[in-house]
């Protein structure tokens, strides 16, 4: 029982699938138990559960509506009612994941889908975080995930990197708003990755992961696994030292 209760618990947003599911994996590796949401698809998260416990670790599926500033309270109180359940007051890690994809040209962009990008990827890294961050133990560890779009262009991607900018700017704030606690907030920013992913694009179109190999110094497009294997790094226990940081995980591309 002991050695449960001081396991670490990480919260995931959109671990489900992809991204979110690599990373929780990742972290289920090195001894951490994950609570995490999904939106869509019960049973792929239903799936990611199982395959966090063969690994050893607890799992329990939340849905969630990052993009439903309403429904932040009622999730927080069950995640507190779950941690109480697992003999815990406060979870140490947060990662805020959950996102979707917009390919659009700017004069192109339709207000309400630049809403979508800002209530998909800003609101919750700011009001997420405000219902959670009780939830937090002090030391605890906040990970944003932002992109490489927000450093280069590719034309179309204006409207989600302008929120994935002010995702990172927001990483910064919280990192030195948060540090009277000894919280640490980072900002990790995938490269172009072969998931479903805004329709699977890098993925399932040849001449785009091509292209995308073509630009990129380490000579291909990133996996999952790359991005899942990077954040469970930059949570490790010994990086906390790490605070208001953006890394970037591309494999180098347009460098």
């Amino acid at each position: 029982m002991n050695q449960a209760i001081n396991r670490r618990i990480a919260i995931i947003t959109g671990a489900s699938r992809g991204l979110g599911r690599s990373m929780a994996l990742h972290l289920a590796q090195t001894g951490v138990d994950i609570v995490f949401t999904w939106q869509r698809d019960e049973a792929a998260a239903q799936d990611t559960v199982a395959a966090i416990e063969a690994l050893g670790a607890r799992a329990h599926a939340l849905r969630l509506d990052v993009a439903d500033g309403a429904s932040y309270a009622p999730f927080a109180a069950a995640v507190h009612a779950l941690l109480q359940g697992w003999g815990r007051d406060g979870a140490d890690i947060l990662v805020h994941n959950a996102g979707s994809g917009l390919h659009a040209p700017l004069l192109e962009t339709t207000e309400a889908q630049f809403d979508a990008m800002v209530a998909i990827h800003v609101k919750p890294v700011l009001f997420l975080t405000q219902a959670l961050a009780p939830l937090l133990a002090d030391g605890a560890r906040i990970l944003n995930i932002s992109s490489g779009l927000a450093r280069f262009t590719v034309p179309g991607a204006g409207a989600y990197a302008a929120a994935k900018g002010a995702v990172e700017v927001l990483t910064r704030y919280l990192a030195r708003e948060l540090a009277s606690r000894k919280i640490s907030v980072n900002t990790l920013a995938p490269g172009a990755i072969a998931t479903d992913f805004n329709g699977g694009r890098v993925r399932d179109d040849a001449g785009l992961n091509a292209w995308v190999a073509a630009q990129t110094a380490l000579g291909r497009a990133g996996l999952p696994d790359d991005i899942g294997a990077a954040a469970a790094a930059l949570l490790a226990e010994g990086s906390g030292w790490i605070t208001g940081q953006r890394i970037e995980a591309s494999g180098g591309m347009l460098l």
